[in-house]
């Protein structure tokens, strides 16, 4: 099985950081963000993980290396679990490729056509954490295994609350898989089709990688997104939608990684407590 992860944007809501540190990279516990959606594909059985990087995030891939001189010194130290902590995951393959022009993510996604070939690949946007029994990709992949479809993951978001700022899903209802009709992006509040927002989760099929070859050819300029693609599949009925269990972490925007981060610090065992009772003298 195979995944794709798109890490090529500039993150600009982060700056001045991300002028020389990738968002991706930004720590959450003692591990970089990325390394959360590396292992919920480890876990969902994807041994083949593709990212889509650009020439300024050359720390991601240093990251998936081996560092020979720190395995050295814990080799001679007999320091065995730094030794674990910095070995690449085991029995993974990592392949890059650099998204040279900022042309958006449906352009970077077709960088990735050759690797994907004929297979299904679970594709990620990096600012959606999941945490839960059942891992995100696995769930849709299950999905995509009940009818072949390209799958989104979807998100239902409770009524009254504005959903304006993000893609929502058609959905035919009582459809089981959920099939979708159509993707909106940011909807204005009140027209939305429907309470089921899409995150930054798919399965992508070789349709896909078609339907965003047709839109390419006839793409008027600009950057170039997803959304005319699913659209083209939703409309061929090859779309289907998978409401997800569990939970969500949006590390995207600088609030919601703050959070993300106070929760990291108040799971850890040896660290918790005292950040707990640290957090009790500051409200």
């Amino acid at each position: 099985m195979k995944g794709i992860i798109l890490t090529a944007g500039y993150g600009t809501r982060f700056l001045p950081i991300t002028k020389t540190v990738p968002k991706e990279m930004l720590p959450l516990g003692s591990r970089p963000a990325l390394d959360y959606v590396v292992q919920e594909y480890i876990d969902s059985g994807i041994t083949d993980i593709l990212i889509i990087n650009s020439r300024r995030k050359k720390l991601i891939e240093d990251f998936y290396d081996r560092e020979a001189e720190m395995e050295a010194v814990f080799t001679k130290e007999g320091k065995t679990a730094n030794l674990k902590k910095i070995a690449p995951p085991e029995g993974v393959r990592f392949y890059f490729i650099r998204q040279r022009v900022m042309g958006g993510t449906g352009d970077a996604v077709l960088l990735a056509r050759e690797f994907a070939g004929s297979d299904p690949c679970v594709l990620s946007f990096p600012d959606d954490l999941h945490f839960g029994e059942v891992p995100l990709a696995k769930q849709l992949l299950d999905v995509y295994r009940a009818n072949g479809n390209a799958v989104l993951a979807l998100e239902d978001r409770p009524v009254g609350e504005d959903i304006s700022r993000y893609g929502v899903a058609a959905v035919e209802a009582g459809s089981a898989p959920l099939k979708v009709t159509g993707l909106v992006e940011k909807p204005p509040t009140g027209q939305e089709p429907s309470r089921n927002i899409s995150i930054g989760r798919y399965v992508i099929t070789p349709d896909t990688f078609e339907a965003l070859d047709v839109e390419r050819r006839t793409h008027a300029g600009g950057e170039f997104y997803l959304t005319s693609a699913f659209n083209r599949q939703a409309a061929e009925g090859t779309l289907s939608g998978c409401v997800y269990q569990g939970e969500r972490l949006d590390t995207g925007e600088p609030l919601g990684y703050y959070e993300a981060q106070v929760r990291f610090i108040l799971q850890d065992p040896e660290l918790g407590p005292a950040f707990r009772e640290f957090l009790k003298t500051q409200i």
